[in-house]
């Protein structure tokens, strides 16, 4: 047995354990999510972050969800690692590159008086609205498709943001059965890889209100990648403006779609909770 040194963090309520794999080796990180992420007999976490070196940004990362399946990418916790990373001194950069399995992204950090990371604006690069690998129809498209579901049926709006997403915009976000639905939808055929579900309602003042079903998650707090898909299938149906902010259950993201480059941003808190060890 070995003791591992961790760190919980979450970004708006999505939480993980951070591991920099720089000191320790953590061999089956599938089967370490798993155990760590149960909340009464772990941990207690959305999954497992490992922190480690890169040959092409300056570190790279590797999220295990609580059922031990690999994620590509994940908004909150890249949050999430640029502030580990300046706050534990690896590096003294506000502006980094971190590599994910859906490719390099950017960080900028924003420090407050005492130097610590008060905010972490991600740029999560150009929105996939097509994709045959994520939707198993012959365009990859996915709009405009009819779900039925246990509350009558429900619109489709298809996003990837280097994973993939379902959005579906509703009258009441609030009373929606977010896990019946969810779970339904993750594992439907049209999503052979499984699939992100969001339930989505625009409010007057143009904000969203948002809640998530996470594939090998299920419900969560909040998810960056969900929020970010949610405000670009609200953009592409011109149901709000090119910046907009997202309400979750955890808190709130604003999110710019922008018209220059067409690049995504997304722009929130990370929280450190606590740091502890525990035997692998």
């Amino acid at each position: 047995m070995s003791k591992i040194h961790f760190t919980k963090m979450h970004g708006l309520g999505n939480d993980y354990i951070y591991v920099d794999t720089n000191q320790y080796d953590i061999p089956d990180p599938s089967e370490a999510s798993k155990l760590w992420s149960r909340y009464h007999k772990g941990i207690g976490s959305d999954g497992l972050v490992l922190i480690g070196p890169s040959q092409k940004a300056d570190f790279s990362m590797r999220i295990f969800n609580a059922d031990g399946s690999e994620a590509m990418m994940c908004g909150n916790a890249s949050r999430c690692i640029g502030k580990y990373v300046y706050e534990k001194h690896l590096t003294n950069k506000k502006e980094i590159k971190l590599e994910t399995l859906s490719g390099i992204v950017g960080l900028q950090l924003f420090t407050d008086e005492a130097d610590l990371v008060s905010k972490v604006r991600v740029d999560m690069g150009i929105p996939v609205l097509a994709d045959s690998h994520f939707v198993a129809t012959p365009s990859g498209k996915l709009g405009g498709i009819k779900f039925e579901t246990r509350e009558g049926d429900l619109r489709a709006t298809f996003v990837s943001m280097g994973n993939p997403h379902c959005v579906f915009f509703v009258d009441n976000s609030e009373s929606i059965d977010v896990v019946g639905i969810g779970r339904e939808v993750e594992t439907h055929p049209l999503f052979p890889e499984r699939i992100n579900v969001e339930f989505a309602t625009v409010k007057p003042d143009g904000t969203i209100r948002m809640r998530v079903w996470e594939r090998g998650s299920g419900v969560t707090q909040a998810c960056g990648t969900g929020a970010c898909a949610t405000a670009v299938a609200a953009m592409t149906e011109e149901l709000v403006g090119r910046t907009t902010t997202i309400v979750m259950d955890g808190g709130s993201l604003d999110v710019e779609w922008n018209e220059v480059d067409g690049h995504v941003y997304m722009t929130g808190s990370a929280t450190t909770v606590f740091e502890g060890e525990i035997e692998l």
